[in-house]
C-alpha cells in the first residue's frame, strides 16, 4: 500500500475553523491551534473516546487495545493531536510493531496506507464519524514510539504530525 493522500492534488487551506464535524474541536490559543479529537470510531462504529476515566488536560482519552511482543493491554491516548502522552499498557519498547485493536469489538483497526519514511510503519484508521468513511479519519502509526499521525476531514488533511523522537 502507498500513502493514501493524493499529494499532487493535496490542498491545505488553513480553514481549520471551518471543520464542520462535531468530533474534532479546533481550539484557538493565540498563534497556536490545538486540534482535539472528541469522537473516534472503531471498525464496527464503536466510539473509543471516553470509554475509560482517563483524561488529558480535561479531555477524555482515545482508548485502543494494543498487542505487542506477545502481550496485550489497553492504551489510553491523548486526544490532543501532536500530544504523545499515553496511559495504561505503555511498557513497550520503541520500534515494536503493534497490532491496533478496537477494545469494544475486538476487531483490528483497518490499515489505510504506508508511511513513506522508510520505517516500514503503516497508517491505521480511527474514523471520525459512525459512517466509517475514509473521508474523515484519524490515521495512526502501528509502530511504538513512531510519532506519525494525520487527521483528515472531507478528504482534506487538517492536521499532520510527524516527529522524530530519540529512543
Amino acid at each position: 500500500m502507498s500513502d493514501p493522500v493524493d499529494r499532487k492534488n493535496l490542498r491545505i487551506t488553513g480553514n481549520h475553523q471551518a471543520v464542520s464535524v462535531p468530533n474534532v474541536d479546533v481550539l484557538d490559543h493565540g498563534q497556536d491551534v490545538v486540534v482535539v479529537v472528541t469522537q473516534a470510531y472503531g471498525p464496527r462504529g464503536d466510539n473509543l473516546v471516553g470509554i475509560s476515566d482517563v483524561t488529558f488536560d480535561g479531555h477524555p482519552a482515545v482508548t485502543l487495545e494494543v498487542r505487542a511482543g506477545g502481550r496485550k493491554g489497553l492504551v489510553h491516548l491523548s486526544p490532543i493531536h501532536g500530544d504523545s502522552r499515553k496511559a495504561g499498557f505503555t511498557d513497550i519498547a520503541p520500534g515494536t510493531v503493534c497490532e491496533l485493536i478496537c477494545p469494544v469489538s475486538g476487531q483490528s483497526l483497518p490499515r489505510v496506507g504506508d508511511i513513506d519514511d522508510g520505517s516500514g510503519a503503516g497508517y491505521y484508521a480511527l474514523y471520525l464519524t459512525p459512517q466509517l468513511s475514509d473521508a474523515s479519519m484519524v490515521m495512526v502509526s502501528n509502530v511504538w514510539g513512531h510519532y506519525h499521525s494525520r487527521i483528515v476531514d472531507d478528504f482534506e488533511v487538517i492536521s499532520d504530525w510527524a516527529a522524530r523522537h530519540e529512543a
